[in-house]
């Protein structure tokens, strides 16, 4: 931006903010709908944010992290469980920031994850036996944690003989949450899109709620404002010119990415060619975006859309059964270059789909195991087996 002569007389004026994961901005949002239709097990949100005025930036693969905070009502039964005043200061940080307890149970700490480390220090804080025998068995504690949060700790090994500030300072500083970024910039300039899974489950007795994915689908209004940031994804992006073919597997919210890739290659008018496949519970309420895709097949930028339901037949059916039921033509598209992505669930469907893969290369490409393995290996070195899991 260039400097005015009003600037050169007029030192003192402001300067704008730099907004960053440790100053992140208040997007304003701009539309939040329900992407599932009625009788679904899921609810998937489709969210759209305006960026005007962040100076931020991004490209198909970007992340975008939300700043999050704690749910209302957990908050509130902490402090009815301890009877602690929510109005009472206490110290959080490295910094020694000082703010009212309730203030950093919502906004600042972690309190639905439980530790080792946690569990170890609380033990000094009370004389429940439980809970020193607890922590001085390794495979108890972890089984102890998963599931559990800060309120089961202070109602299971309670009475507690601590103030306030000593539970406070055991707990972790609330770090933000990522999301694929799911729109192209260059289709829609300030503005930033998002598609949110939101989770919900019963673990021990109580319901448990994602901190900011129930955040978005419960507490955010059209209007309202999320702290947001722009995180830079190095290791998963489109090939460097539009010419290259793409071959895109991303069930569920990992359609989020490559809602924006297609967005991407339609307004760059693309040459090269495109597959989706896409994979969810049930056609009727869960193809995330069908309308969409499927005029972006229409128009010839989305060359090939292939889609797995998996609760809709007797047999389920995944991504992966996909591919393989094509596996000649993917053979050939990624034999002469395509680039291929994956984005989702790391510990099932990401090495089922790496599964599928190796067992293409060997059937298509004639290869055995080890040099099918080698072929895939390859495709990593040069960029073109990119995954984005979690």
């Amino acid at each position: 931006m260039q400097r005015t002569i009003d600037d050169e007389k007029n030192p003192k004026k402001p300067v704008p903010a730099t907004y960053s994961r440790t100053n992140p901005f208040p997007a304003k949002v701009l539309k939040n709908i329900n992407l599932n239709g009625e009788g679904s097990n899921k609810e998937t949100r489709h969210i759209e944010l305006s960026l005007e005025g962040s100076g931020f930036s991004y490209i198909p693969g970007d992340t975008l992290g939300i700043a999050p905070t704690n749910d209302p009502e957990l908050v509130a039964a902490i402090l009815e469980e301890m009877k602690w005043d929510a109005e009472e200061i206490v110290t959080v940080g490295r910094q020694g920031e000082s703010m009212p307890l309730k203030e950093a149970l919502e906004t600042y700490l972690d309190i639905t994850l439980l530790s080792r480390k946690i569990l170890q220090t609380a033990a000094d804080f009370t004389d429940n036996e439980k809970l020193q025998k607890l922590v001085e068995d390794a495979v108890a504690v972890k089984e102890y944690c998963d599931g559990r949060d800060l309120l089961d700790m202070l109602r299971d090994f309670g009475p507690w003989k601590v103030p306030a500030q000593e539970i406070v300072a055991l707990s972790r500083k609330m770090i933000p949450r990522l999301y694929s970024i799911a729109s192209s910039l260059a289709a829609h300039p300030n503005e930033v899109h998002l598609t949110i899974g939101a989770v919900r489950y019963t673990a021990h007795g109580r319901e448990r709620k994602g901190v900011c994915s129930v955040q978005c689908a419960e507490r955010v209004q059209e209007g309202d404002t999320l702290p947001v940031f722009v995180q830079v994804n190095k290791h998963f992006h489109l090939p460097e010119t539009l010419d290259k073919d793409v071959i895109m597997v991303g069930p569920g919210t990992g359609i989020a990415p490559f809602r924006s890739f297609i967005e991407e290659l339609a307004i760059n008018k693309a040459t090269g060619r495109s597959w989706l496949f896409f994979g969810d519970q049930h056609e009727a309420t869960d193809f995330l975006y069908q309308n969409e895709l499927e005029k972006y097949q229409l128009d010839g930028i989305l060359t090939k859309l292939d889609v797995a339901f998996s609760r809709d037949s007797d047999q389920k059916v995944y991504v992966q059964h996909k591919m393989l039921k094509h596996s000649k033509e993917l053979f050939e598209w990624i034999d002469n270059g395509a680039y291929f992505y994956v984005c989702g669930d790391k510990d099932h469907m990401a090495k089922d789909v790496n599964e599928a893969l190796l067992t293409i290369i060997e059937q298509e490409g004639g290869m055995d195991r080890e040099a099918a393995e080698a072929y895939l290996k390859d495709m990593k070195t040069q960029g073109r087996y990119l995954r984005d899991v979690y």
